[in-house]
């Protein structure tokens, strides 16, 4: 189980998501915890299985199981928070930014990882949702916590060709699927 095994599955007319999922996550200028727990947070929220195996299979060998652990909290919390945010903001009604949230993030003030870590894997969920306002949040986090723009570009690319990866999968078998 590896990223061969995607690149292996994607089809001839997505070579470019292939040599970009070899390039931009096997050979990453991140920190190992920082690429592969961006990349198993997104493979999360990609809700592909099979990306999902693959990756977190890989990334298990490459991470502790409190940071396996985190990137999966990191997911799991912004897959509510991209909702919420993205909704309050889109509904346009600024009444709705004085009104508490009330919702548990307790794993936001203790990850169990380094701070900036887990705020880089929330950014890059929030990518994959396309929440703006989560987007700006984590990104101005990660800025004050020292981390670089290439930094969190980096992030941005692993969750990109992660995401292109789940989509044309999720095609193909769909596409098997009604082929019978």
């Amino acid at each position: 189980m590896s990223l061969d095994a995607l690149k292996d599955a994607l089809p001839e007319y997505a070579k470019d998501t292939k040599l970009n999922l070899g390039s931009v996550i096997g050979n990453s200028p991140l920190p190992a915890q920082q690429a592969w727990g961006t990349a198993l947070a997104v493979a999360v929220a990609c809700r592909n299985g099979q990306v999902l195996r693959e990756i977190a299979a890989e990334a298990a060998e490459k991470l502790s199981p409190e940071a396996v652990t985190a990137a999966k909290a990191a997911a799991s919390v912004m897959a509510m928070n991209n909702v919420y945010y993205r909704a309050k903001h889109l509904i346009g009604d600024e009444e709705y930014n004085s009104l508490p949230a009330r919702l548990r993030m307790q794993v936001i003030a203790k990850p169990g990882v380094d701070k900036v870590d887990f705020e880089l894997w929330c950014l890059a969920v929030s990518a994959i949702t396309g929440c703006g306002v989560c987007l700006e949040s984590h990104e101005k986090t990660l800025r004050g916590g020292g981390l670089s723009r290439d930094t969190v570009h980096e992030a941005l690319r692993i969750a990109a060709v992660v995401h292109a990866t789940a989509v044309t999968l999720d095609a193909e078998r769909e596409l098997a699927v009604a082929e019978g």
